[in-house]
This record gives C-alpha cells, sequence and structure tokens, in this order.
C-alpha cells in the first residue's frame, strides 16, 4: 500500500487487494506445477533426441551424394531450410530465458528446467514480459509474443516458398504426394488466432499461449513449439532424402531365381531350367512401375490388370479352379527417372493338378494368440473322417474336426507345425511334411474416439464434443472379429490455464471430465493418457496418448 495518511476506505480496499493476490498466489496447485515440470522434462528429452536424430539423417543425407550425384540438389535445399529454422531455435530460446531472468529475478538465466527454479507460479511477470500490461493490445518489443509469432510466420512462408520454388525445377521436384504431404505439415506450425473471444478478450494466438499463464506453462509451450518446428526440420530431411533416392534405381535386392520352360515335369523327361541371380529395388513403387497382366508391349499396357507392387516386386495371384495347363502373359511398364516409359514384355506357363495335401487358414496364414483360428485340412482321396491332425508347438490345441474342419487355438507366439495322416488298411500314413503357421501376439489396438481412429493430433469441431462419450478401441482392418473393452485412462484438459485431469475407470468419459470436455472453446486441448485395454488372452496393454484440439 502507498504510503502517507489513508482513508478508512482506501485502508478497506488495500486489504482486499492483498487478499485477492493471495488467492491468486494459491490459484496454481502444486500438483499442477508438477505436471508442467514433468511435460517440460519430456519436451527437453524430446528436443535433445531430434537434435541428435537431424544430425545423423543429415550426415547419412550428404554420405549418399557420393552414391547419387542427383541427390546433390535436394541435399541444398534441405540446409537452405536449415538456415532459415536454426536461427527461429535461437530465438525461442532467447525469449525463453529472457521470460526466465525476469520472472526469477537474476542477471542472466542458465536453466530451462523448471525443477530448479522457484517462480514457475509466476504468472503475471512473464505475461508483462510477452504481453504488457494490456491484453487487449500486446506490445510489440523485442523477445515479445508478437515478435515470436511474426519471426515464426515468417519462417513458415520461408519454408513454403521453398518447396514451392523448387517444384518449378527437374532437378529439385517433388512427388505430388510428398509435395502437398510437406506443404500440409508446413502449414500446421502457422501461428494463427483462434478467433474466439474469452470475457470480452479476443483469443489471439499470443493471447492463447502466454497470457496469464504461470511460467511453468509459458516455458512448456515455447518448448513444445521449438520441438514442432524439430519435428518439422526432420520431415523436411527425410522427404528431401527420399525424393533425392527415387531419382536414382537402387538394385538393393538379390535374389537366386529359376525359371523353367515347364513347372510340371512327367517321370522320365528331362526337366531343364535357368538358374540365376536377379537383382531388384525395394524402392520401386506403383507409381514408377506397373505389372499389368493380360497385354503386350504392342498395346503399351492398355485393357491390362495390374497387380500389386511390393519391395520392387509385382505379386502376381489367380485361383486355380481348373485343373491343367495355365498360360498367362503381359507386361512390365517402367517410368524411367528422365520421365520416358519402358515396356517389358513375359509370358509364363504353369500345371495345375489335383493337390495332394492342402492346410489353411479361412481368416489369415497365421494364428493368433487367444483367439479362435478355424482351418480346413483336406487330403486328395482321402475322406475327412480318415485325417488324423497332429499340432505342435505354440501351445495349440484344436477342436471340431467335422468336414475336415477344426478350430485352433494358441496360448504362446513362436511357430505350430502342422501335421497330417491318413487312416489306411495298413495303418497310418504321413501325408507330406509338417506344415508350419506362425503364431503371433494379435497387434496393439488403435484408440478411437467420437467413430474416428487417433492419428496425430485429433480436431473436433465444438458441435462434434457431444458425440465423444469415452474412449474406444479396435485394430483398423482387423480379419477377426476380436474385443479390447477399455479398462480405464486418464484425461486431462488445459481449463483458463490451468491442468485438470480426470481419472476415468471404464470407456467412458466421468460426468465431471465429460462437462469440461464439452465445454472446451476452439482452440481448446485435452489429452486422452495412460489408456488400458483388455487383450482377448487377458492381459492388460497400454495404448499410445491422444492429443485432441477444437476446431
Amino acid at each position: 500500500m502507498a504510503g502517507g495518511k489513508e482513508t478508512p476506505r482506501q485502508k478497506m480496499i488495500g486489504m482486499m487487494y492483498l487478499v485477492l493476490t493471495a488467492l491468486l498466489a494459491m490459484n496454481v496447485s502444486k500438483q499442477i506445477l508438477h505436471g508442467y515440470i514433468v511435460v517440460n522434462e519430456s519436451m527437453e528429452a524430446s528436443k535433445a533426441n531430434l537434435v541428435e536424430s537431424n544430425k545423423r539423417i543429415g550426415e547419412s543425407f550428404e554420405a549418399a551424394i557420393n552414391g547419387n550425384p542427383a541427390a546433390k540438389a535436394y541435399f541444398d535445399k534441405a540446409k537452405e531450410a536449415q538456415a532459415v529454422l536454426n536461427p527461429l531455435y535461437k530465438y525461442m530460446d532467447d525469449v525463453k530465458f529472457n521470460v526466465i531472468a525476469k520472472t526469477e529475478k537474476i542477471g542472466q538465466a542458465d536453466t530451462a528446467k523448471l525443477r530448479y527454479l522457484n517462480a514457475i507460479d509466476n504468472y503475471d511477470q512473464p505475461s508483462f514480459e510477452l504481453i504488457g500490461s494490456d491484453a487487449g493490445s500486446p506490445v510489440n518489443k523485442p523477445l515479445s509474443g508478437l515478435e515470436l509469432k511474426d519471426k515464426m510466420m515468417s519462417v513458415h512462408n520461408s519454408l513454403i516458398s521453398l518447396v514451392d520454388n523448387m517444384q518449378k525445377n527437374a532437378k529439385t521436384k517433388l512427388f505430388p504426394s510428398d509435395y502437398e504431404g510437406l506443404k500440409k505439415k508446413i502449414g500446421h506450425i502457422k501461428p494463427e488466432d483462434s478467433g474466439a473471444e474469452d470475457d470480452g478478450l479476443k483469443m489471439t494466438w499470443e493471447v492463447e499461449n502466454f497470457y496469464h499463464l504461470p511460467m511453468a506453462a509459458v516455458v512448456c509451450n515455447i518448448n513444445k513449439m521449438e520441438a514442432d518446428f524439430k519435428n518439422l526440420e526432420s520431415e523436411i530431411l527425410q522427404v528431401f532424402s527420399s525424393a533425392s533416392g527415387k531419382l536414382a534405381i537402387k538394385f538393393d535386392r538379390l535374389n537366386a531365381k529359376v525359371i523353367a520352360p515347364s513347372s510340371y515335369i512327367q517321370s522320365g523327361q528331362p526337366y531343364k531350367a535357368d538358374i540365376f541371380l536377379a537383382a531388384s529395388s525395394s524402392s520401386m513403387t506403383k507409381d514408377m512401375m506397373d505389372v499389368l497382366v493380360g497385354t503386350d508391349s504392342v498395346s503399351k499396357g492398355a485393357g491390362g490388370t495390374a497387380v500389386p507392387i511390393v519391395n520392387g516386386e509385382g505379386k502376381y495371384e489367380v485361383g486355380t479352379g481348373g485343373q491343367g495347363e495355365q498360360t498367362f502373359k503381359g507386361v512390365i511398364k517402367f517410368k524411367k527417372p528422365d520421365g520416358s516409359t519402358e515396356y517389358y514384355p513375359f509370358s509364363q506357363t504353369y500345371m495345375v493338378a489335383a493337390p495332394a495335401v492342402a492346410v489353411a487358414a479361412e481368416k489369415m496364414n497365421v494364428f493368433y494368440i487367444g483367439v479362435e483360428n478355424p482351418i480346413a485340412v483336406s487330403a486328395a482321396g482321402v475322406a475327412p473322417t480318415d485325417l488324423l491332425v497332429n499340432l505342435n508347438g505354440g501351445g495349440a490345441t484344436k477342436t471340431g474336426g467335422a468336414g475336415g474342419k477344426f478350430v485352433v487355438k494358441c496360448t504362446t507366439a513362436g511357430t505350430c507345425n502342422i501335421s497330417v495322416s491318413a487312416k489306411t488298411k495298413d495303418g497310418t500314413k504321413p501325408q507330406g511334411k509338417a506344415i508350419p503357421f506362425r503364431v503371433k501376439k494379435i497387434p496393439d489396438p488403435q484408440p478411437k474416439l467420437g467413430g474416428k481412429f487417433a492419428n496425430g493430433i485429433m480436431m473436433f469441431s465444438k458441435l462434434e464434443l457431444a458425440s465423444v462419450g469415452g474412449v474406444g478401441a479396435e485394430i483398423p482392418g482387423f480379419d477377426f472379429d476380436v474385443k479390447f473393452p477399455v479398462v480405464s485412462f486418464l484425461f486431462s484438459a488445459s481449463v483458463k490455464g490451468i491442468l485438470k485431469e480426470f481419472k476415468c475407470t471404464s470407456a467412458n468419459l466421468s460426468l465431471e471430465a465429460k462437462q469440461v470436455f464439452q465445454g472446451l472453446n476452439s482452440g481448446g486441448k485435452a489429452y486422452v493418457e495412460d489408456i488400458k485395454v483388455k487383450a482377448p488372452d487377458g492381459t492388460i496393454r497400454s495404448l499410445a496418448a491422444v492429443s485432441i484440439k477444437v476446431k
């Protein structure tokens, strides 16, 4: 309170101000501040890992120039992008250390580790340094939030301009999917105002990130921004390095190949085959090569049916309902790095005969632990009732058997060998060698909210929040009908700068968590972490955390 003689009313106002200040100082609990410490240390570790990873990628990229001169143009562009990003990293550190120094009231800050600082709950000084005294009219001074926003915007514009200009030069042009994907990722770091209002205050980007937040939150936010830019740097290095590799055909796969005029030989006839070492490129994708069946080089692939490309090789598969000699032909349509196209014709003959024995998984070519794996067993000339089926390995057991159909259950990963014998008048006769099946653990499911799978940061509109009642877990595209009920999860959200956490003990949001979630405004963020699900084998699995942002 000011010196000099005060009226009783002035003394009362001064006393109320002191009480209010004390209440505000108590507003940020130690538990919440500890949460910021944990998050900040995780951010610092992530940044260190990204720096090391980006260094290794850059060194590998530079080394690749010796074997692929075309990579140099892309490498130069990568260095140009880093030259744009590096000053921003330095500036972000300057902003962060300035806030810490002014808040801690020290000459110069030398650490951003929150657990070693004293004033992490102070929200006045960080707001003053980054916003000024009036949130409705933020200051634009050195090391302020507005200046940081301008520098981030400048970096965004420079990177967009860089990749756009690369598309105009054949030596640095990116594939369309890489170009569009990279531009979208660069767009994610653009600092934009949400346009929302809170108690009449327009929530600009700098207000949302820095105004009236404790120093712990401000430091976390800046570290998060820096990590986002380092992630973007990693993406740029990988996309540019990959693009340079696509210009050169690298034959990185060597396989022994045997090609015979016929794959069916009668007894007494000689068997002939060409045996050689074949080289292929695992980087060959469908946009570089098409394997077309049912056409020829004269037609230039017209009317042909494309087969899948896996590791640079076409994978042809067709049903064999009929028996006898079968022939197929086609053409390989190859797009060379210079843009021209070559056509390479092929033809092949094979013989289809009745199988001696067949064991086929009805859903997949592996057995999964904890679920029923149906199989059908048959042997030529042997009735299903005369088949003896034995399982060895993987803790496998079987049930059923009517019509040669069984259900296999496994308990341990590894290999399960299926041997088939036939009951004859002379005893049991093996029907070929034992057939191995891989026994695998069912993959982890993906979290699912509001009918959508979690993929990076999930975006929901304000209206969509009401459709999210909890957290589910499914495996996209998995052939088995398996259930992964959610046992529990931790929901957290920032409400007016305060992190609120709720432990949910089922798949559903608790009432309090749902109220906080549905009360988020545009630009609001929430997190679902420590997701526990029960697998079909009875074990409990932990799933990756999910970040949520309101559009």
